[in-house]
């Protein structure tokens, strides 16, 4: 008997807890274990010591429940996913990192004699500014991201496909096309998916430039209804995308940036068999996609390219003439 390709339907099982920390003893992580065993000790030699001192029973163990109070707290409370003991180190770090930080990677200059305070405080109390330590140093025409360290990045943007619309014999195609490409991996990757508002102003904006330069009027005018039709749309509703980006990462000193381009160009390669469009990013592109991923609450467009942050930006020279005479200020 011939079975119906499309009444196979591939299954495979993945966990939703693939990066859930392993369980030792009880339940409990290696990481709750030490917080707890460390409360533990505590408590204990803080009730040999108060016991000692020949101190009613009530006050010793009024001495010792506090402590084992906050480390439970701390080990098995969470809060949107995390555990209480991370936000704890979390608020630690915010309290200790300064809030001012500029970029000067040949260190912060003095403040010159005449320059204001910005803030009023007391004479030698001002808050200093420190140097801001970003994760990339820089980024090449090319797409490579330098980490530092000898580790180099690069970033591929994908698109998506539908799995459900294939038949049972594609999916199974797909799944082990996807399986190869995991398999064959050498080095970190993170695939990032995320769901970012649209700026639809911008895409009006250049779908009217592209309009004004059309030779035939209906194509033209049909062009402009479609930008109102996007204006509309950014007016009445809030849209979003889809986004997939894919970071691949390489170590290795001197040859770090070669083998981070060859990494994500081979990605692009792979993730091409499944029938999406994949391609590694330039860098004006990774530039706008890590400017847009740090604030993601705001309308921007990682579509637009952006200037890398060593290039100068110029325009074109602006008279400083009054209207009616001639120069080119």
């Amino acid at each position: 008997m011939k079975t119906d390709p499309d009444a196979v339907v591939p299954r495979a099982a993945i966990p939703a807890d693939v990066e859930a920390p392993d369980k030792i003893i009880y339940g409990l992580t290696a990481r709750q274990v030490a917080i707890l065993a460390t409360a533990g000790i505590l408590a204990y030699w803080l009730w040999k010591t108060v016991w000692a001192l020949h101190v009613a029973l009530p006050a010793a163990v009024g001495a010792v429940i506090p402590i084992l109070g906050v480390a439970a707290g701390l080990a098995l409370g969470k809060r949107d996913g995390l555990s209480l003991d991370r936000w704890f180190l979390a608020a630690i770090m915010h309290r200790r990192t300064p809030k001012r930080q500029v970029a000067a990677p040949d260190g912060v200059p003095a403040t010159p004699a005449w320059a204001p305070s910005a803030v009023p405080n007391p004479p030698g109390k001002a808050p200093q500014p420190s140097v801001l330590r970003l994760p990339a140093h820089a980024i090449t025409e090319g797409g490579v991201i330098d980490l530092g360290g000898g580790t180099a990045a690069t970033m591929v943007a994908a698109t998506t496909t539908n799995m459900s619309l294939r038949t049972g014999e594609e999916q199974y195609a797909l799944l082990g096309a996807y399986a190869r490409w995991l398999n064959s991996l050498t080095g970190p990757v993170q695939v990032a998916v995320s769901a970012q508002r649209v700026d639809l102003t911008s895409h009006a904006q250049r779908i009217a430039e592209v309009a004004g330069i059309l030779a035939d009027p209906a194509l033209a005018d049909a062009a402009l209804d479609y930008g109102e039709f996007l204006l509309d749309i950014a007016a009445q509703r809030d849209p979003l995308w889809r986004t997939v980006t894919i970071a691949c990462t390489a170590a290795g000193g001197k040859g770090a940036p070669a083998e981070a381009l060859r990494r994500g160009e081979y990605t692009a390669g792979a993730l091409s068999a499944l029938g999406v469009e994949a391609r590694v990013l330039d860098g004006p592109t990774a530039t706008a996609v890590l400017a847009a991923a740090v604030d993601p609450y705001q309308y921007t467009d990682a579509s637009w390219a952006r200037a890398l942050p060593t290039t100068a930006v110029a325009g074109e020279p602006v008279s400083t003439d009054p209207p009616g005479e001639g120069g080119t200020g």
